[in-house]
């Protein structure tokens, strides 16, 4: 190794590194909590050694992959700082998928060991993958824990090494596996801090599914800088509020559809939080009167977030909506530390005013998708990764978000984005949510629909349409109004509308 590398060494940090000076500085601090138990910084530590050690007997060595099937607890985040001990790479699995998309997400990742919890060990041995040695979590794990070392395995990780594959939605064609580096997610936490004036004791409630970027992202981020970690086992609003009355919290990450669940919740307990920062994300997404409702209760700003497990916080995550507002407009600021273009269909710049695909380049973004060169070639053409989503900049630098490109309905030639009609509907009261889709028509080729949950039972069809006539285009305008249940619309476990499914009701067809 010549001066060169080893200059570039040193001027590298890992995850595994950061861990590892926090252990050894606040090791009496506590560090994490769960339901079975509580562990301070020096006993994850020795935690997380033992399980290094145990993977490395096992014969995963630096790049290999090691798979995850479980819901939230401690043991996935002593996974994952034990991978970033190793240099290894924890694929994260989600298992709401179906057993064929399960099955393909692991062999695409062509782990060595697997890590399943007691919830999921009946159905993965019928999964049809090639994973040659299993882990179960709970006794099996603790006796694999005992019986292996507690020293600090050697310090081989790099800054690029990958640390999670995080899988996409896959609303369309297969999942892909977004692989997140050392310094990505190092980068990730230093934005965070930075754009939300996260202090060292800010807790964080992890309770989003751990397969996805909001929960590793922050978990690890407050493991990094000293703060306690509160894993919770999915969506619970009464547990979620008993967090929040005890626990200092920097970003309380809410996702749209559970907003309403935690309003009702504060206002049944009368609890006074221990103190948020921040809290809530996707506010396009969200009905503008919750966002007034949850931050007066929580006496925290609304984060105006847009981010995606490519890129983390950035590219517009900035801005944050202050108490009791109903916003009147969603304009974004874009994230610290990173650079953005948007760009026309032959990736030149358009001016101000003009919508066009965000590109983004900086620390925070993914190392591209697992096993995917085609894709990624084409993804982060001329040095920038091209995003799919379209916003349109203003002159002083914020940015509106427009649409997902590949949500686009051409209809008779003309461009329709669907959030701008659900902007619409969801600032109006009487709606609780609302998903506009495309549908086949034989004279324009296609139309919007909109699929609208009511909070005021009394409201039309007419009356929805109404509240879109004049402040669009008519040819814009919802050519049908479905009503249904706020339960009813489908969504990922990060709170968004499945488009892909109303869309497949419009057409009579199982999703």
């Amino acid at each position: 190794m010549d001066g060169s590398d080893l200059a570039r060494r040193a001027a590298g940090l890992t995850v595994a590194g950061l861990f590892r000076q926090v252990a050894r500085f606040e090791g009496r601090r506590v560090a994490i909590e769960d339901e079975r138990r509580r562990l301070n910084y020096a006993e994850l530590n020795e935690r997380v050694n033992r399980l290094a050690n145990a993977l490395g007997t096992a014969g995963v060595v630096r790049g290999e992959r090691v798979a995850i099937l479980s819901e939230n607890r401690i043991e996935y985040l002593e996974l994952e700082l034990a991978a970033a001990k190793l240099g290894a790479m924890v694929a994260c699995q989600n298992w709401r998928l179906a057993a064929d998309e399960l099955a393909y997400c692991l062999n695409l990742a062509t782990p060595k060991v697997a890590l399943v919890s007691e919830r999921y060990a009946a159905s993965f041995p019928r999964l049809a993958h090639d994973v040659p040695k299993t882990i179960l979590l709970g006794e099996p794990y603790e006796r694999t824990l005992a019986a292996a070392s507690a020293a600090e395995p050697p310090d081989i990780a790099e800054p690029e090494d990958g640390l999670v594959i995080l899988y996409t939605s896959g609303t369309t064609g297969r999942p892909k596996g977004a692989v997140i580096s050392q310094r990505a997610m190092i980068a990730r936490g230093q934005i965070g801090a930075v754009d939300r004036t996260t202090a060292p004791s800010d807790g964080f409630v992890a309770w989003a599914p751990l397969f996805h970027m909001v929960s590793t992202d922050q978990a690890l981020a407050t493991l990094l800088r000293g703060g306690k970690v509160v894993v919770i086992d999915g969506f619970n609003a009464e547990r979620l509020v008993e967090v929040i009355a005890r626990e200092p919290i920097g970003w309380l990450t809410l996702m749209p559809g559970m907003i309403e669940p935690v309003i009702a919740a504060l206002r049944r307990s009368g609890v006074r939080p221990a103190g948020v920062k921040t809290l809530g994300c996707m506010a396009d997404l969200v009905p503008r009167q919750q966002i007034a409702e949850i931050t007066t209760l929580l006496q925290a700003p609304y984060v105006n977030s847009f981010g995606s497990t490519e890129t983390g916080s950035p590219p517009a995550s900035k801005g944050l909506i202050p108490i009791g507002v109903v916003p009147e407009r969603l304009a974004k600021e874009q994230s610290s530390f990173c650079e953005i273009r948007l760009v026309d269909e032959d990736d030149r710049d358009v001016a101000d005013g003009e919508p066009g695909e965000l590109a983004i380049r900086g620390p925070s973004l993914f190392s591209g998708y697992w096993c995917a060169p085609e894709v990624n070639a084409e993804d982060f053409r001329g040095g920038w990764f091209h995003m799919g989503d379209i916003f349109v900049r203003h002159a002083d630098g914020t940015l509106d978000f427009v649409d997902r490109r590949k949500y686009l309905i051409k209809s008779g030639g003309e461009n329709i984005y669907p959030a701008e009609i659900e902007r619409l509907l969801l600032a109006d009261s009487r709606i609780a949510d609302a998903a506009v889709v495309r549908k086949t028509d034989p004279r324009w080729g296609e139309v919007p629909v909109a699929f609208v949950a009511k909070r005021d039972e009394r409201l039309s069809a007419e009356e929805v349409t109404a509240l879109c006539r004049g402040r669009i285009a008519n040819y814009k305008l919802p050519k049908e109004i479905r009503f249904l249940a706020e339960n009813e619309l489908p969504r990922s476990t990060t709170g968004k509308i499945k488009r892909h499914e109303l869309e497949a009701r419009l057409k009579g067809v199982a999703p």
